[in-house]
């Protein structure tokens, strides 16, 4: 797979995970939820995710 479909499977397991633990655990997940999705915006503004720069490092390849 390439950069942005390990980026958008991560983002999913992210978001879909922390509303699973608001819900059953502690709402205070869902901040971490809004964290993500303030994360998602910004990126598709200024083209930086933080995210980009680990899977990089791992060696994942970008699209071409």
């Amino acid at each position: 797979m390439h950069l942005e479909r390990w980026l958008r499977l991560i983002a999913g397991v992210v978001v879909l995970g922390s509303v699973i633990l608001g819900f059953a655990h502690s709402h205070y997940w869902f901040y971490f939820t809004g964290f993500v999705g303030l994360n998602l915006l910004q990126s598709a503004f200024t083209n930086f995710c933080p995210m980009m720069v680990v899977l990089r490092k791992l060696g994942v390849r970008e699209c071409k």
